[in-house]
């Protein structure tokens, strides 16, 4: 009988991390994949110089806002760009897309 719980708790908390950033009270990270596509180098990254679209990082953070701003900042701010202070203004872009996508307007 131990065997069998044991083997329905592994499958079942295989099943909640296969389906992505579900957060359990028990999780100390959690991930977040950001893929930049064109849409998003338009509403984050449009003064980046020579952006790469269809690229993708997976970080993992404290918390979800936290996962998908890095996420985004590594993806999108990491190109070169012409505005003296990119970096923060990048990173403020990233985390209002995260927000809006944890609010489900994001696309």
């Amino acid at each position: 009988v131990q065997q069998v719980v044991k083997a329905t708790r592994r499958k079942s908390e295989e099943q909640r991390l296969k389906a992505g950033s579900e957060k359990s009270p028990n999780d100390v990270f959690v991930c977040e994949r950001v893929c930049t596509s064109k849409r998003m180098l338009n509403k984050v990254g449009d003064f980046s110089k020579d952006p790469t679209p269809n690229t993708c990082v997976t970080v993992c953070g404290v918390s979800e806002l936290d996962a998908c701003t890095d996420a985004c900042t590594r993806s999108v701010c990491a190109n070169q760009h012409h505005l003296p202070n990119w970096n923060d203004i990048c990173f403020r872009r990233c985390q209002k897309q995260c927000l809006r996508l944890r609010s489900g307007s994001f696309y």
